[in-house]
């Protein structure tokens, strides 16, 4: 066995190329065992190995810098750094990232939850070396799913007119998540298939290496007859046009030809493209016979592959969004679905196979698609904008100057609302509401269980009036009965759902719930409190409040979302506008700091809110007080 031989990257130097074979059987060996109990990214990092140890084997980390595009394809970059022992802590509380994470490891040199910025990275870190005139290697690796990313294409073009020296590795294994879409995805795949043009290549650089003594002139005739062999056998030449010398395509698990490749590339002055084209979930049949369902797993069996889920359990909050807006499209044939390349992880598979037509997918865009629906809202149709929370803050400019400032009728179906779990810090969806609700013209909702997320949708639809956006979390639901009959919530109108008095509890989504744990727990002190379903966040319930407080009714405003500018800033601000400053008014929510990977209950416990601490806060009150209630104040 090697793997037990391998700490530190330098480990690999003595070895030989047979040897890192048989180390690449043994990595995967390892991740499959491992994954299988904890779960994580499994197929992408299967279709690494060669490459991971490609780099480490050739390169100095961390003097030359390894940036990964994204991150979730790192776990056999941790493995070579000294983390093999930690993965039983994987994505778990306080345990091992799932992404790249700078605090872990000195050769994580750049960290992302979000795709397509790894070059912009890999050109910052170019320049600081050539301004500080130091000599190491500066690499990205990227996927042909991230590289549809339109910040990917926008970092091309610099580095491309630039011209300093690094390297884009381009893993191209025809995935992201979901299936590529796209024309660089099609692009991508003439090139993988011109094998024409592959053998030509090769054949006139052979003979071009054949001439003795080349002059200057005849050096110049060569590089145009190369160019023009590209024009003539491939349309496009899309990178060599951008200014980078590219290579390729490679196969990504022929280690001796990859090693090569990456020193031709070093060879180059100037930036170098290697398109590598590999296997999505390499050595083992069940992700290689599906690699979108293997890229995210949860624990599993290794000998079938069979994938353990708890006994029971109700639908996911997604699964219901899903059939609820098929229901919905069935009546109404201006629905159109959209979403920035997360067709399954938002629930839209089944609503694509009924509505092919209606289900557009945009690739990793989110920016486009916020526009495209704004055109389609201003034409007529009711696009329903499926996003997650995280992925949302990326279309920010296009949500305010091409959506609102129009008052274009766009439905955001804004799912992993709130603490994510094992995704972690990268992926929390808590700062949607403080980002949204100061723009003019926006409607933001969240539901207390999954029936009402259906009359949410309803609502959304029946909405002709401007942008409006329902959020829901990625839990499941608490399995109420479903309504047939979907009516819409009047706009702006809360709903009280335990009656109580002198102190009430506002809160949205699972947040009610634990308002009436909290309740529980104080009838038995002799408290009697109030719990509001606060499901509007924008516009708020104004009658509510001031019954509320002209009864002097102490309010705790709770929300699993930023505390800084979300619900309970906007009750403070309803308050102040009036006038009225002696109501007794805390608020607790996501304290200002980035919180990491566990299970939703260890974040809620991190941020404070729990049954406890909510209890203790809502006691604390007093008349005439507004208090911000922080973690460890409680």
């Amino acid at each position: 066995m090697l793997l037990p031989q391998i700490h530190q990257p330098s480990d690999l130097k003595d070895l030989t190329t047979e040897q890192l074979a048989d180390l690449a059987g043994e990595i995967r060996q390892f991740l499959i065992e491992k994954l299988s109990v904890t779960g994580g990214h499994l197929a992408s990092n299967l279709g690494v190995v060669e490459l991971t140890l490609a780099l480490h084997y050739l390169y100095d980390s961390p003097k030359d810098k390894m940036i990964f595009d994204v991150g979730h394809q790192a776990y056999v970059h941790k493995v070579l750094t000294g983390r093999m022992d930690r993965f039983d802590t994987l994505r778990k509380y306080q345990g091992l990232c799932g992404f790249v994470k700078r605090n872990e490891s000195e050769h994580d040199v750049w960290e992302a939850g979000h795709s397509s910025t790894s070059l912009s990275a890999a050109m910052g870190m170019a320049l600081a070396r050539d301004f500080k005139k130091e000599d190491n290697k500066v690499i990205a690796i990227i996927g042909d799913g991230a590289l549809t990313g339109g910040m990917a294409f926008e970092a091309l073009n610099h580095i491309g007119h630039e011209q300093r020296k690094l390297t884009v590795i381009l893993n191209d294994n025809e995935m992201s998540i979901a299936p590529n879409v796209g024309a660089m995805h099609k692009y991508l795949g003439k090139i993988r298939s011109d094998k024409n043009y592959l053998r030509a290549k090769d054949e006139m650089e052979s003979l071009i290496k054949k001439i003795p003594a080349i002059g200057d002139k005849i050096a110049k005739t060569a590089e145009k007859l190369k160019d023009t062999l590209k024009y003539a056998m491939v349309s496009g030449v899309l990178f060599e046009e951008l200014g980078f010398t590219y290579l390729g395509p490679v196969d990504g698990h022929d280690l001796p030809k990859l090693l090569e490749t990456l020193q031709q590339a070093d060879n180059v002055e100037g930036p170098v493209l290697i398109h590598v084209v590999t296997i999505k979930g390499k050595g083992y049949l069940p992700a290689e016979a599906d690699s979108y369902k293997w890229h995210g797993i949860t624990p599993y069996k290794i000998e079938s592959g069979q994938v353990l889920k708890a006994a029971g359990g109700h639908p996911m909050y997604t699964e219901v969004f899903g059939q609820t807006l098929i229901e919905l499209a069935e009546q109404d044939e201006r629905i159109v679905a959209v979403t920035p390349a997360m067709p399954g992880g938002s629930g839209l598979f089944p609503f694509a196979a009924r509505f092919p037509d209606r289900m557009i997918d945009v690739g990793i865009a989110e920016q486009h698609a916020a526009t495209m629906c704004a055109a389609l809202a201003m034409e007529g149709m009711k696009p329903v904008y499926a996003v997650y929370s995280t992925f949302m803050q990326r279309a920010y400019d296009q949500i305010v100057h091409d959506i609102c400032r129009h008052n274009a009728n766009v439905m955001f179906a804004i799912d992993r609302a709130g603490f994510v779990g094992a995704d972690g810090e990268t992926h929390q969806g808590v700062y949607d509401i403080a980002f949204m609700r100061h723009i003019p013209n926006m409607v933001i909702m969240m539901p207390k269980d999954e029936n009402e997320l259906r009359h949410m949708m309803k609502t959304a639809v029946d909405y002709n009036d401007g942008p409006i956006a329902y959020r829901y979390p990625r839990i499941s639901g608490l399995g109420v009965p479903l309504d047939q009959v979907l009516t819409a919530i009047p706009i702006g109108q809360w709903e009280t759902v335990r009656e109580g008095e002198g102190y009430a509890i506002l809160g949205s989504g699972p947040m009610v719930q634990l308002g009436l744990e909290v309740a529980d727990e104080l009838k038995r002190d002799g408290m009697n409190i109030s719990v509001v379903n606060a499901r509007f966040m924008k516009p708020l319930d104004e009658q509510l409040l001031l019954d509320l407080a002209a009864k002097g009714t102490r309010m705790l405003v709770v929300e699993e979302a930023s505390q800084a500018g979300s619900m309970g800033s906007a009750v403070l601000e309803f308050f102040a506008s009036k006038g009225l400053h002696d109501v007794a008014i805390g608020i607790m929510g996501v304290p200002d700091e980035f919180i990491e990977h566990g299970s939703i209950k260890d974040q809620q416990r991190e941020a404070g809110l729990t049954t406890e601490n909510i209890a203790t806060a809502l006691k604390a009150l007093a008349p005439g007080e507004a208090i911000t209630f922080h973690k460890n104040s409680v």
